[in-house]
């Protein structure tokens, strides 16, 4: 036993789809990921299970401040009153003021459907809240949790290595890999979702994490892995794919709606020639979960041609 426990957040109300994980060494515990304020419970359940209390609870991590893996932070910190939150620096600052994040998400979502997919999210006191460094370590009970800037998803990402289990919670980083399409074989996409898809960066992470002799991933979408070598072989070619579609899309002109059209046709293109040469049957717009990020993959590849023309524009005002 590795001392890790997956939990389903039955995130959207849905299973498998998104994972937050309990680690527990010599009576301290830390949870990794909190999905949103619904998921809560469930962790305190488990935690319950386990034979811990919200006092024994150390640390509360995220790898990211996309809202279905930090959405429940404040509701677990208020939970847990010993812990500490650890995250990217720049991650921090939108948990400590996260009014910003709240309303964007809003403004996506509407207020109806973010109270039902989020809840509430408030604010988390500074004192509580530990920026995490590049390449810093911190002790659990007897193991030692290393964390590693993981860039290329969210540029505020980072990854964790657990070296007892010698396994890596990589949020988004190591791409996307439902049990319900791995039923002819594996199967695994990358995430691009808005805004800061970075292909070369998220090409270094990639192989940062394959590299460094796990013996297994956990991600939060979804769950605990071993095959890590063919999960980076596969994703590899098909992050170069989205960085050709930025590249593509870019120079040929387009812009507004009409952009948006053509990525959005690249990254299905892309999605469903993948999801067809590893065994998968039927078209992928037709699997929920599946359509949604394949939306999402094209929004973001689409904002990553918008971000790069207003970086060179501001680049030539200048000169």
């Amino acid at each position: 036993m590795h001392g890790v426990q997956t939990i389903d957040a039955h995130y959207a109300g849905q299973e498998g789809f998104a994972a937050v994980y309990m680690i527990e060494d010599r009576g301290e515990v830390a949870f990794v990921e909190t999905n949103t304020s619904h998921a809560v419970p469930r962790m305190l359940a488990a935690l319950e299970a386990a034979g811990r209390a919200p006092e024994d609870v150390k640390f509360v991590i995220i790898t990211h401040v996309h809202l279905d893996h930090a959405g429940g932070a404040s509701a677990l910190m208020k939970a847990c009153p010993n812990a500490t939150l650890l995250a990217h620096p720049k991650a921090a600052k939108n948990i400590v003021e996260p009014g910003r994040l709240v309303e964007s998400a809003k403004q996506v979502y509407g207020e109806e459907q973010y109270n039902k997919l989020y809840g509430v999210i408030e604010p988390i006191a500074a004192e509580r809240v530990r920026a995490v460094d590049d390449e810093e370590v911190f002790e659990l009970g007897g193991r030692e949790l290393h964390f590693f800037e993981t860039r290329g998803h969210a540029n505020h990402h980072v990854s964790i290595h657990d070296r007892a289990a010698n396994g890596i919670f990589t949020g988004d980083t190591f791409g996307i890999c439902y049990p319900h399409q791995q039923g002819n074989g594996l199967f695994v996409f990358p995430t691009t979702t808005p805004t800061d898809f970075d292909p070369q960066a998220a090409l270094e992470s990639l192989d940062r994490i394959a590299s460094m002799g796990a013996e297994r991933v956990f991600l939060t979408h979804f769950g605990e892995r071993t095959d890590i070598a063919p999960m980076a072989s596969q994703l590899r070619p098909q992050i170069e794919r989205y960085g050709s579609v930025v590249e593509e899309a870019d120079a040929s002109g387009r812009e507004g709606e009409e952009l948006d059209r053509f990525c959005a046709a690249q990254i299905l293109a892309e999605f469903r020639s993948a999801y067809q040469a590893h065994g998968l049957e039927g078209d992928p717009s037709e699997d929920p979960l599946a359509k949604l990020d394949v939306e999402l993959n094209g929004q973001g590849v689409a904002f990553a041609v918008k971000k790069r023309r207003y970086k060179r524009a501001k680049t030539a005002q200048g000169s």
